[in-house]
């Protein structure tokens, strides 16, 4: 199989290459549209089951609405439509007919729909007409609701897995009797978000909120948590909105409260998407393939006989009993006992695939009673006995989880930076990327200039009590500014 281009010498090319080589995904020959191959989406589907479980916990329910969304509902809700109308796919007509002079299908004219359908982009606008059915009381709220999905936003400059035209996803949107309830169910699932990423997926976070110009169209404040890859550049894994009563008002959403009176319902949505594989591969990955930590690995563990003498029996006797110990132990376990391939090109497979850990049974292992164990995040390889196994591999796995998080923490810890002048924020930026924690006047043009003479935007200002905020003077304009904001290239 073929190697890696190596991260120091393209970061870009390393990121397609083991995308397509680990088996998770491919191009589709359509511009901004992927194949998601089985491994990536069992990937995936690990990663839904793990988030799902934890917004059913909270009391979270999943339904689902469908992709097209009536244009005169899409329209209704004004902010929300500057942004996304830029990038909506729209379907106008039902039915194609032969052209019979020209031997080929054209679009029917006949057929043009009564009112034109806008593929989801976002569901905010479906989900409200539908909510004036629904609410009507206090008694009908809180609405807590998660629809997993996919979506369309044409998009100009594509990569697999981190911006495509179609997504994978899986978007919240509540309704709440109160603004404070609404409040509080933004952040926790903006908590929510952060625990799933740094305790399952290893992947340290910053927690904050959007300045005003990148907030969610048609929100009224946009929480979000964002990460450092290797190569320094940050990556928003999700968002979590605070929509106030803006879609309750655009669809005409009112209850009647406790004391008789009608009022506007309070709003949030939130979501992640398949964007969290591509951050997975380029927070852990190395230059010999993926880095899964364990608990979204599809596959926890492979097994792989090292036959000798035709002596296949004995071999896959012990792995077989290997594979039953492991299985007991809900232990996500794969035995690869393929006889066309050789065992180093199946260690080579399952290196470039991330998974965790290799258990070789041989000649060797057979007269010790023992087997190999490989580590795939530090390549430690140890010999043990395969009756203990039961009690070893689960403190292993767990151990590779906090170091792979370690890992990435440590890294991420190094690349937190203040900046004070803006020719060292420049050269920072330049040379090293990372979180840089710099003065900001709140203006618009100034973050716009920032951005076009180093490419920097504002991933987010830092949520902190006011007595942490430090006044200072901007970095770019030299006018005051009441905290540091976290400036970042990104992806």
């Amino acid at each position: 199989m073929n190697q890696l281009t190596k991260r120091s010498e393209n970061y870009s090319k390393w990121y397609n290459e083991i995308v397509i080589k680990s088996g998770l995904a491919e191009f589709s020959g359509i511009r901004g549209f992927m194949i998601i191959k089985p491994y990536g989406y069992s990937l995936w589907d690990r990663l839904k089951t793990v988030l799902d479980d934890m917004l059913k916990l909270t009391g979270h329910q999943n339904v689902y609405f469908p992709l097209l969304i009536p244009k005169s509902a899409f329209l209704k809700e004004k902010e929300h439509i500057k942004i996304f109308s830029e990038g909506c796919a729209i379907v106008t007509h039902s039915k194609l007919k032969k052209n019979k002079d020209r031997n080929e299908l054209v679009i029917d004219p006949e057929s043009k729909l009564q009112e034109e359908l806008v593929i989801r982009p976002t569901s905010e606008s479906i989900i409200w007409s539908t909510y004036k059915r629904w609410i009507q009381s206090y008694r009908d709220l809180p609405i807590l609701f998660n629809q997993w999905g996919n979506a369309i936003r044409w998009e100009m400059r594509t990569r697999l897995f981190l911006r495509t035209t179609e997504f994978l996803w899986q978007e919240g949107h509540t309704a709440h009797s109160t603004e404070k309830e609404a409040k509080e169910e933004a952040l926790k699932i903006l908590n929510i978000y952060t625990n799933f990423s740094e305790k399952f997926m290893a992947i340290p976070v910053l927690q904050g909120i959007k300045p005003y110009m990148d907030k969610f169209s048609g929100s009224e404040k946009t929480y979000c948590i964002e990460a450092l890859m290797q190569d320094g550049k940050a990556l928003q894994i999700a968002t979590s909105h605070f929509l106030g009563q803006n879609f309750s008002k655009a669809f005409d959403v009112k209850f009647t409260n406790f004391n008789g009176k009608k009022e506007y319902a309070w709003a949030t949505s939130w979501g992640v998407s398949t964007r969290l594989i591509g951050g997975l591969i380029m927070s852990h990955s190395d230059d010999k393939g993926l880095i899964l930590p364990p608990r979204v690995a599809p596959i926890q563990i492979v097994i792989i006989p090292i036959y000798y003498n035709k002596k296949y029996y004995i071999i896959n006797e012990i792995a077989k009993k290997i594979l039953d110990i492991l299985k007991k132990e809900k232990i996500r376990v794969k035995y690869d006992d393929r006889t066309i391939l050789t065992p180093g090109w199946k260690f080579h497979e399952y290196e470039m695939k991330g998974i965790p850990i290799r258990i070789s049974i041989g000649k060797n292992e057979i007269q010790n009673e023992k087997v190999e164990i490989f580590r795939r995040d530090t390549y430690e390889k140890m010999f043990i006995s395969w009756k203990n196994l039961k009690n070893l591999i689960p403190k292993l796995l767990d151990d590779i989880q906090k170091s792979i998080y370690k890992k990435a923490l440590h890294r991420t810890e190094k690349l937190i930076i203040k900046s004070d002048h803006y020719n060292d924020f420049k050269n920072q930026i330049n040379h090293s990327g990372g979180f840089i924690f710099a003065h900001w006047d709140g203006k618009k043009n100034t973050s716009k200039k920032i951005q076009e003479e180093t490419e920097a935007t504002i991933r987010c200002i830092p949520m902190m009590d006011d007595n942490e905020k430090e006044k200072g003077k901007c970095i770019y304009s030299g006018n005051p500014s009441l905290q540091r904001v976290v400036f970042s290239k990104s992806y």
